[in-house]
């Protein structure tokens, strides 16, 4: 059976985010992710975490500037100082909350930038990362993101994840699988699923098309789930969707779903 976390950057907004970690607890998760830890204290995190008997399982690295339409900066040449420091201080947050896994977000390339360049920009930062974060036992994912959602974005399709990761060694880094992004991207789930999963290192869901929970859109979900155990993924599954109609009203569909 999956092993669902929930993501409190989406889920469980009725409350401040602090508050949010005991209502995924008392909502039946045990573990959490969200996008980004950066304005709270790692202690005051960590403290959350164990009151309530979560674990982290993911985050992100910082993604530039946010607030102004970056998306990361992986592969965007002139930035690299400013990328090692962000995996520094992403690592540092790691090991307070004792997170495995860190999203590298690979951001959107200018138009100016040629494809070359941001490719040799995002593996060598990739690389470094992977080299930072392997003593710490933490490993690097990155996502693929659908083009509706985050237009330009450098990293589309699985099938591009899945050569980096392979490029890179994927016991390094890994693939973060979103099945949200693949459907809107691309499609046949679960036979990219089946393709790519020896370097899948988390997967996420969504329903398509308005990115609500399962059940609520054209996925089959019933199927999907049951591939995800019939191909032994073991992973967590992160619930980064945004609830239709309140975080709790949408939680039935586990019950509907069997999981």
């Amino acid at each position: 059976m999956p092993r669902f976390a929930a993501n409190l950057s989406m889920m469980f907004n009725e409350v401040d985010f602090l508050d949010r970690f005991a209502a995924a607890r008392a909502a039946g998760f045990e573990a959490v992710e969200f996008l980004f830890p950066y304005d709270h204290k790692p202690a005051e995190l960590k403290r959350r975490l164990d009151d309530n008997g979560l674990t982290q399982a993911l985050f992100n690295m910082p993604p530039g500037d946010w607030q102004n339409g970056e998306r990361g900066i992986a592969s965007l040449p002139g930035r690299q100082a400013e990328f090692r420091d962000s995996v520094r201080r992403a690592l540092d947050y790691a090991a307070a909350l004792d997170c495995k896994l860190l999203h590298c977000m690979a951001g959107i390339v200018p138009a100016d930038v040629a494809p070359a360049t941001a490719a040799a920009v995002y593996a060598a930062n990739l690389a470094w990362a992977a080299e930072q974060a392997a003593p710490a036992g933490v490993k690097p994912v990155i996502e693929p993101i659908n083009h509706r959602d985050m237009p330009g974005y450098y990293l589309n399709t699985q099938a591009q994840g899945a050569a980096i990761v392979r490029a890179i060694g994927a016991d390094r880094i890994g693939l973060q699988f979103d099945v949200y992004h693949c459907q809107t991207t691309e499609g046949d789930i679960t036979k990219r699923m089946e393709a790519f999963m020896p370097v899948i290192a988390h997967m996420q869901i969504a329903d398509v098309p308005a990115r609500n929970e399962p059940g609520t859109g054209e996925i089959g979900w019933d199927f999907v789930f049951k591939r995800m155990d019939a191909l032994g993924y073991t992973g967590w599954v992160g619930c980064e969707y945004r609830p239709a109609a309140g975080t709790e009203a949408g939680l039935a569909w586990r019950q509907r779903f069997g999981v």
